[in-house]
């Protein structure tokens, strides 16, 4: 599967919103949207109709980004969801917050989802005491997650920077063993990026 590897920054610039790609970067001055908020390239002042299949790729193209898909990847999550009973826009948010590379990233031990795909497929996450590599793995309410090296450095530097963005309510974590515990399934409610999960459904519907 390709993989996006140019620049993060452009991909927010070209969303005109903060993805949260480069970790504390983004808490800074130094964010690209900070510096300059326009869409990257030649043509970028350039603006013509906005048409509703744009709107609609846009918004599916920004959730992509967020969690780090590919399109062929973010496209089985969709199916997965639309087989579920309940609202497909919710059942899709809530299938990629479940995801092993987003909680190991929820949880404060890497600074991105880039990152924590890393230390997944790197296999220094533990899930329940067994060793995971999967980072598109699905975790369980009562499942824990923890860390194999807790003195890893790149781990422990992600723990002191936590608190700017804190630490959902349906996950614990106890920073000295450097483990967390899913306490809940997250909810619509409980997810606060700025997400129109309705118009990716739209987008898929056509």
């Amino acid at each position: 599967m390709s993989r996006y590897i140019g620049p993060s920054c452009r991909l927010c610039r070209r969303e005109l919103t903060k993805l949260f790609l480069k970790g504390e970067r983004c808490y800074t001055e130094k964010c690209a949207i900070e510096k300059r908020n326009s869409p990257p390239g030649v043509h970028a002042d350039t603006k013509g109709k906005t048409l509703e299949y744009g709107i609609r790729l846009r918004e599916k193209q920004k959730m992509r980004k967020i969690y780090g898909l590919g399109e062929k990847q973010f496209k089985r999550f969709f199916t997965i969801a639309s087989r579920k009973k309940g609202i497909i826009g919710t059942n899709l948010i809530i299938l990629l917050e479940r995801r092993l590379d987003n909680m190991v990233y929820r949880l404060g031990f890497a600074t991105s989802r880039k990152e924590a795909r890393q230390l997944v497929s790197h296999k220094h996450v533990l899930v329940n005491g067994k060793n995971v590599n999967i980072p598109s793995y699905l975790v369980r309410e009562g499942d824990e997650i923890s860390i194999k090296e807790k003195d890893l450095q790149s781990v422990q530097n992600a723990l002191e920077s936590v608190v700017r963005r804190g630490v959902p309510s349906w996950l614990e974590i106890d920073k000295d063993n450097v483990k967390g515990l899913v306490k809940l399934l997250p909810t619509r409610d409980d997810i606060t990026m700025p997400i129109k999960e309705q118009l990716v459904v739209e987008y898929y519907s056509r």
